[in-house]
């Protein structure tokens, strides 16, 4: 069963090539899934690490032609690439490889954008929307996600609307910040590390409210903000992703370091890096302060793309495949309530 997407860039429709797409539908089948210590195995930090090392540490072969031709073949642009690709010898330093994102990645400079934190495939839903109220309850449960220790975070964005961008493991690795904003709180949660696989997604699991994550909850409506209220920034992690290393840098990638409450966050700065393999961000909006682009919109409902998440939930469910730093919303203006 093949899935598809767009391109938001040439508009069309493109088949989606499934990493370890028969491995995940075995993993993720009634078989497994009733089996609980097995679930929990195979979902464990151990089998993650094993299953990255087999996967992304072996060297590989002839040096430069072998780096050269793994990363095309995956259709990775090798001039983006900040290092020299003889640097790159292995999958793992291809997946967290770094880019000049300032000159390949171009970001629009109204201030009242919102932008996808990474090059990923994206779908999105508003909780007020009575039809899309199954996707949260299949994608994820709220309390879940945020934590059922922060009832003030559930409370925020439990009408409100949603994002979420998913990466595929030849994706380029750093998540950017989708807003600008001032850093209200920042916490990791426990859990496994399931795939997100457009399948898995849809079994049983809810891997983006079961895997382990990071959450950041900004307030945008702030001087220099992006002005759409409280936004919480959710990465989480999958199948082969050990790590979550956050490394905000204001200017390129010179100065990482740790997010902490009360820093003020650029828009469409790095953010944090995966390691490595596919993963997960999702993003929170409070309800009524920003609006998805047009193309978006029409995107999401388009009958005549075969995606999974249609086949699985009944009806039109269609992602876009988003640049980091490309815009995908803008804020709905709320009077002059803003912070000067």
């Amino acid at each position: 069963m093949k899935h598809q997407y767009i391109e938001r860039n040439s508009n069309s429709v493109r088949d989606e090539r499934l990493f370890g797409d028969g491995m995940v539908r075995l993993l993720y089948s009634g078989r497994f899934e009733d089996t609980h210590f097995v679930m929990k195995a195979l979902s464990g930090v151990r089998m993650t690490r094993l299953l990255a090392l087999v996967n992304f540490n072996s060297t590989l072969t002839t040096w430069f032609t072998g780096s050269r031709r793994f990363m095309e073949g995956l259709g990775v642009d090798c001039e983006e690439c900040l290092e020299s690709v003889r640097t790159l010898n292995t999958a793992r330093k291809i997946f967290e490889r770094k880019i000049r994102y300032w000159e390949c990645r171009p970001m629009a400079p109204d201030a009242e954008h919102v932008t996808a934190p990474a090059d990923s495939r994206l779908l999105f839903g508003s909780f007020r929307e009575t039809s899309l109220v199954y996707v949260k309850e299949k994608f994820f449960d709220i309390e879940e996600l945020v934590g059922t220790d922060n009832p003030l975070w559930v409370d925020t964005f439990n009408a409100g609307d949603f994002a979420v961008f998913r990466l595929t493991p030849d994706k380029y690795h750093y998540t950017h910040t989708p807003v600008a904003g001032r850093v209200l709180d920042v916490y990791e949660l426990p859990g496994g590390y399931h795939s997100c696989n457009p399948g898995a997604v849809l079994s049983s699991v809810r891997p983006f409210s079961k895997n382990r994550r990071l959450v950041t909850v900004l307030d945008t409506d702030v001087a220099a903000g992006t002005r759409v209220g409280l936004v919480a920034m959710v990465e989480i992690v999958a199948l082969m992703i050990g790590d979550i290393r956050q490394c905000y840098s204001p200017t390129r990638y010179d100065t990482p370091r740790m997010v902490r409450p009360g820093m003020f966050l650029e828009k469409g700065c790095p953010r944090s890096l995966f390691r490595p393999g596919s993963s997960t961000v999702v993003v929170l909006f409070e309800p009524g302060r920003m609006e998805f682009c047009e193309d978006l919109r029409t995107n999401r409902r388009a009958a005549h793309v075969c995606s999974r998440f249609s086949l699985g939930l009944g009806e039109p469910l269609v992602e876009t495949e988003v640049w980091v730093r490309s815009t995908i919303g803008r804020a709905i203006r709320m009077g002059d309530k803003y912070e000067q």
